[in-house]
């Protein structure tokens, strides 16, 4: 009896270590073990805002202002896991299918660029560890792209933060 306890501890153990958890109401499942990405943008000669943005699949994000931002410092914010696919979804097409994709000035995505520009560094985590890293200076790569990531923090809540008429 006392072997037959044991093993159906063990056994409910493993199951309390599923990988997804109830969905939201009318929504998917989401995913515990999962990736994080990390937006954050670099100084410009001006006033382009400053901050990074982690935010996982389940929606809970962190914003770091650090500079030409409405907040400054480290909060906290929560948006749905239908914002977080939205903004993953817009990253996606330019998430680096090696560790590292660079266009920057000096790297051979990179022509001749305008001096003085502002760049974003995208950064996916995986729970396992694996890790894709991905820097783009605006002076460089296809127009398309540059778009699309500055459009990305677009579909977050943190407007608010980042402040009127930036991003």
């Amino acid at each position: 009896m006392i072997a037959g306890l044991a093993m159906m501890m063990v056994a409910g153990s493993g199951l309390s270590a599923c990988a997804t958890v109830d969905a939201p109401q009318g929504g998917q499942p989401v995913a515990l073990e999962s990736e994080t990405i990390r937006y954050e943008t670099a100084p410009c000669y001006g006033t382009c805002p400053v901050y990074a943005v982690t935010i996982t699949p389940d929606g809970k994000g962190t914003f770091e202002g650090k500079g030409h931002t409405a907040v400054t410092g480290i909060r906290t914010f929560q948006a749905t896991p239908a914002a977080y696919r939205a903004f993953a979804a817009r990253l996606a097409p330019y998430r680096p299918t090696e560790n590292e994709m660079l266009y920057q000035p000096g790297t051979p995505n990179c022509g001749n660029a305008p001096s003085d520009m502002p760049s974003v560094d995208v950064v996916w985590t995986e729970l396992s560890g694996g890790r894709q890293h991905l820097n783009v200076y605006y002076g460089c790569g296809p127009q398309a792209m540059r778009d699309a990531l500055r459009a990305a923090p677009n579909d977050l809540p943190i407007g608010s933060m980042i402040g009127a008429g930036r991003g």
